[in-house]
């Protein structure tokens, strides 16, 4: 079951590609954190870095922090282990740390369904929207609804965000109780 919007979000401690292991807590200072469920191999995922980049180098100054989480087994997804996360990051330049949830534990305790998807939270720590990032993950240029840059929004300026809830689509995680 996905965290219900309004929900204090599960805390995680997770090892990151630069090193380090991260929690909630490690972003204490932000008044928004996006937590992204992500891989490498899937092509939605690739189609979307360039805009999750510019959204964290757009935001950071205003107190939000992107993370993202790789929660997919690599028995079958060998390109989804982490020294292909550690490459993939450096690779593309993330500006955001990237987890490693080897157990699947935070995607199950978050109901994450899909690469990528998105669960923003505010201040509190409380989920305020989740879904996807916007309406086309094959071309920018022509994204009618930006959903995450409009949470995001909403929330550093004080109100609701207008839609919490949106599909998200991608490939699905790969989970290894399956």
């Amino acid at each position: 079951m996905r965290l219900p919007i309004g929900e204090k979000a599960p805390d995680f401690h997770l090892p990151g590609v630069d090193g380090k292991t991260y929690s909630l807590q490690s972003f204490s200072d932000k008044a928004v954190v996006v937590v992204m469920f992500t891989c490498n191999h899937c092509p939605y995922v690739q189609a979307y870095e360039d805009r999750l980049i510019a959204v964290q180098k757009d935001y950071a100054d205003r107190g939000v922090q992107l993370v993202a989480i790789n929660a997919n087994e690599t028995r079958n997804y060998p390109e989804d282990d982490f020294p292909h996360m550690v490459q993939r990051a450096k690779t593309q330049g993330y500006n955001f740390p990237y987890l490693r949830d080897e157990d699947q534990s935070v995607a199950e305790a978050y109901g994450a369904h899909y690469t990528p998807e998105i669960f923003v939270l505010d201040r509190e720590r409380r989920l305020r929207y989740t879904g996807r990032i916007d309406n086309n993950w094959q071309n920018p240029k022509t994204a009618m609804s930006h959903d995450l840059r409009n949470a995001v929004d909403a929330l550093l300026g004080g109100t609701a965000v207008p839609q919490p809830e949106t599909h998200a689509f991608g490939c699905t995680i790969k989970w290894a109780k399956i």
